[in-house]
């Protein structure tokens, strides 16, 4: 049987002057720019033009995604004009109530927007930045393990991978936690490597940031780099618990402050902290965004508060194959066989290296990272988008460039692996050949590009083993192997490029499937507690929420963006962005007739509210159309209790409010989701404005529609 020698794990920095004749190390700046003097002239280069790729990507029309997702575009808005909004994350200005998540996402855009003016740039181009970072920054931690071959394939799948490509053109808060966690995973790896406790305390920092951008999700990876630098650290067993230990008060730290300056803040003098059932921080965190999430007990999008299976709406029913259905498999899965492969693989070269090998290290970084990922994806009973997916890119990403390297050297040495980078090749091109032909109206010809490709690529792997051409043969097939992995990711994520951002739920490629899907979504499928067709509970078919236009799957292409007047008249594409409760972030377009909105500004008077109405998506569209502060007393889906009868009355008494909007005929009270009591109390102490007042139909309140009331 042919040995296998050991694999050289790449150093990270050559000595200057090492006996190879290079040149003395550069300092930082110049490496940025130019490399390492050890890598290959056209290293840098080509990364560089990885990260433009990226860049464009990203970037490519996002004004044509307007304010994507409005629901924290306009708590973004909000953010810009109050310190306080800023802080807590508030809706509005008014700090009635918070939005779902932790408030970091929204300050990196609030940032942007006090500094360039509000708008979409402020909103997206962030996300372009944080998106080709996170390119970057696992370039790195691939080059520092596996050496500069390995790290720029994993940059380059990461930059095609699809779901990527979408949320990266968005500003749902994803951007960002994918962007700490790999800096998490990389200063991890650089203390396995380096032997110094201070990388892996920034490690847990960085988790940490992630937690404050969106809760647990961001602790997922913590198991995987844990393991990794209990196993692989240099310092002895016992001073490696305790580094761990001291990670773990550094990442409560970084997790909790914010929680607990909110929570132990009087709710008198701080917004109601949207998504949660008892208005603390702590019941958004172990409720809605915790274990809701994988129980089902959540509420939020697609899923009522008790019950369970709302996921089924937008990700497919959970099981092991979830991340291979109809609605994912194009979205993330591509290299997901190969990716398990080469960490199987990976680990059996690596098994008999030390204990400190850096290359072991990453895989138990890498591999844990995934797996643990695709069991709580698979499994989850409760909300789960697609795009939450695009967490397990990097890993994917990384296992791809690293396991690939090692079963291209390991072949080189053995017979019997030979053939198993050939088998993996074959695998994912299989795989390519049923994604693509799940739509077989979409670039038909590309599934058998790939198959061609694939079938060449194995047929150049044995000439190169079998005819005694060895290098110039495999060489020849790993380029046509990668032309034959990326093509259908590829063509997926300049699908998504060329897509206005749907805030809702961004997807890339071509609709396929059942749930929400396509390039902007449209509905596929109805949302638990709607009526057939996906209409809210009370909305008749072609009736749009709140007296609005029926919602749609996303804006139309170059329409005018929320506060723009055209002929005097307010615009945003036919309609306020918006839409109705149950999980819906704003690519969903409602309407509040845009003569009320006139009269409720000439009319508000010294209150501080402009209007009161059910949800954040009515909120928000208000919010982002007048920029004025809007109540949205049932929150998100429109089924918290942040409105009581008792606080009602507080606000009309003091003249902080004078009008609210309810739903027609009474349905679940003004949010729509539970507060009967407010109802009431508005129809009988309120008087009801006659639409004719404001230029509207008096039909609109008689058959049900959204009814303003005058308070006071």
């Amino acid at each position: 049987m042919t040995t296998i020698r050991p694999i050289a794990t790449p150093q990270a920095e050559a000595p200057p002057g090492e006996a190879t004749g290079q040149a003395p190390e550069r300092n930082r700046i110049t490496r940025l720019f130019l490399g390492r003097p050890e890598d290959p002239a056209w290293v840098r280069p080509v990364l560089w033009g990885v990260l433009l790729i990226a860049g464009a990507l990203y970037a490519w029309g996002m004004s044509a995604s307007g304010y994507a997702n409005s629901y924290y575009s306009a708590a973004v808005k909000s953010g810009t004009q109050s310190w306080s909004a800023f802080f807590f994350g508030s809706l509005d200005t008014g700090d009635f109530i918070t939005v779902d998540k932790p408030p970091m996402a929204l300050w990196a855009q609030e940032l942007f927007g006090r500094v360039f003016g509000f708008g979409t740039f402020s909103l997206l181009f962030p996300e372009v930045l944080m998106g080709v970072a996170a390119v970057a920054v696992l370039y790195t931690t691939v080059r520092r393990a596996f050496g500069y071959k390995a790290a720029l394939v994993a940059a380059v799948v990461l930059t095609l991978t699809p779901i990527t490509v979408a949320i990266n053109r968005d500003n749902n808060p994803d951007t960002m936690l994918v962007l700490f966690l790999v800096l998490a995973a990389w200063a991890v790896q650089r203390s396995i490597e380096s032997g110094r406790v201070r990388w892996l305390l920034a490690s847990a920092f960085f988790v940490g940031c992630g937690f404050n951008t969106k809760m647990l999700q961001a602790y997922l990876v913590v198991p995987a780099l844990a393991l990794a630098y209990l196993v692989a650290a240099k310092p002895g067993l016992l001073r490696r618990i305790g580094h761990l230990l001291g990670a773990g008060a550094v990442l409560a730290a970084s997790s909790f402050w914010w929680m607990l300056i909110v929570d132990l803040i009087p709710a008198k003098n701080r917004p109601y902290i949207g998504g949660s059932t008892d208005n603390t921080v702590w019941d958004l965190v172990i409720g809605y965004n915790g274990l809701g999430r994988i129980f089902g007990q959540g509420g939020g999008p697609g899923g009522g508060r008790g019950g369970g299976g709302g996921g089924a709406s937008f990700g497919g029913a959970s099981g092991v194959g979830r991340l291979f259905n109809d609605i994912l498999g194009g979205q993330i899965s591509w290299l997901l066989p190969f990716a398990a492969i080469a960490l199987v693989a990976g680990l059996v070269l690596a098994g008999r290296r030390p204990r400190a090998d850096l290359a072991r290290a990453a895989l138990l970084i890498w591999g844990g990272w995934l797996i643990v990922h695709y069991l709580v994806f698979s499994l989850a009973e409760g909300t789960f988008h697609p795009y939450y997916s695009t967490a397990m890119a990097p890993a994917i990403a990384a296992l791809t460039g690293a396991g690939g390297g090692m079963l291209y050297e390991a072949g080189k040495r053995s017979a019997a692996w030979a053939w198993v980078l050939p088998a993996g090749v074959a695998v994912t091109g299989a795989w390519s050949f049923v994604l693509l032909d799940r739509t077989p109206g979409w670039n038909p010809w590309l599934r058998w590009v790939v198959v061609a490709c694939t079938v060449v690529a194995v047929l150049l792997f044995a000439a190169g083993r079998v005819g005694g051409v060895r290098r110039p043969a495999a060489l020849a097939a790993l380029v046509v192997a990668l032309v034959a992995g990326l093509a259908g990711p590829g063509a997926y994520a300049v699908s998504a490029a060329s897509t206005a951002a749907n805030g809702t739920n961004p997807l890339a490629g071509p609709s396929s499937g059942s749930g929400f899907g396509g390039p902007g979504g449209g509905m596929r499928g109805g949302m638990p507690g709607e009526m057939p067709g996906g209409m809210p509970p009370g909305m008749r078919s072609g009736q749009a929420p709140f007296g609005g236009q029926p919602p749609t799957g996303q804006a139309p292409t170059g329409q005018q963006q929320s506060g723009q007047r055209a002929n005097g008249q307010r615009q945003d594409g036919g309609g306020f962005r918006g839409g109705f409760g149950g999980g819906f972030g704003g690519g969903m377009r409602g309407q509040v007739d845009t003569k009320m909105v006139s009269y409720l500004e000439q009319h508000r008077g010294n209150a501080q509210w402009l209007v009161a109405v059910g949800s954040a998506q009515q909120a928000s569209s208000l919010i982002l159309e007048t920029g004025e502060p809007v109540i949205a007393m049932g929150g998100f889906s429109g089924s918290d209790a942040a409105m009581t009868v008792a606080k009602l009355q507080e606000y009309v008494k003091a003249g902080k409010l004078r009008y609210i909007l309810i739903s027609g005929e009474g349905r679940g009270g003004p949010g729509g989701g539970g507060s009967t009591e407010v109802t009431a109390w508005v129809k009988k102490n309120g008087t009801l404005v006659d639409p004719s007042t404001y230029g509207g139909s008096s039909s609109s309140t008689s058959d049900g529609g959204a009814q303003l009331y005058h308070l006071g």
